[in-house]
């Protein structure tokens, strides 16, 4: 029944980014869905179903963390047409290192989500061995700096939806 939701949702989804309901859409995204699925099923599947009550806690935590992201968003698109127009030199691009910390495999799919939707950083590489996530970024001057400020995101914005 969860595979079939899923695959419902995902299906539902693809529908409505192509705003198309004609059969061979959903028949290919379908398709789609079964695809993502069966390579995501590690992710998707990881752990048991949660109790009912953690999941109402963690819906009612969504709207802080989309207006993180969307804070994020900004700031990066403020930091990137800085960089583009000039007005900031880019001085020290490189690829800095976040760790993994406790976050879940799902919170880990979410966070390189997010750092990727953010103008600027970019996910490279999720190394399960060492536990952390590769994100290249406009500045890397200063990796404390830069591991603080996704830290705080976690903290801040995305542990009570994805943990």
């Amino acid at each position: 029944m969860r595979y079939v939701l899923t695959l419902a949702g995902l299906t539902a989804v693809y529908a409505l980014t192509l705003a198309s309901l004609r059969p061979l859409d959903l028949a290919i995204g379908l398709l789609v869905s079964a695809a993502l699925l069966a390579v995501a099923r590690r992710f998707v599947y990881a752990a048991e179903p949660e109790p009912a009550r953690e999941v109402l806690r963690r819906i009612a935590a969504l709207p802080r963390f989309f207006a993180g992201v969307v804070a994020e968003v900004a700031s990066g698109t403020v930091e990137v047409a800085l960089v583009v127009l000039g007005r900031r030199p880019l001085d020290c691009p490189g690829i800095v290192a976040i760790p993994i910390e406790e976050r879940t495999p799902i919170g880990v799919a979410v966070a390189a989500l997010a750092f990727t939707l953010s103008p600027g950083d970019v996910l490279i590489d999720v190394d399960e061995e060492e536990q952390v996530m590769l994100i290249h970024v406009l500045d890397a001057s200063d990796p404390e700096a830069v591991r603080a400020r996704h830290r705080d995101f976690y903290e801040r914005w995305q542990r009570r939806a994805f943990p």
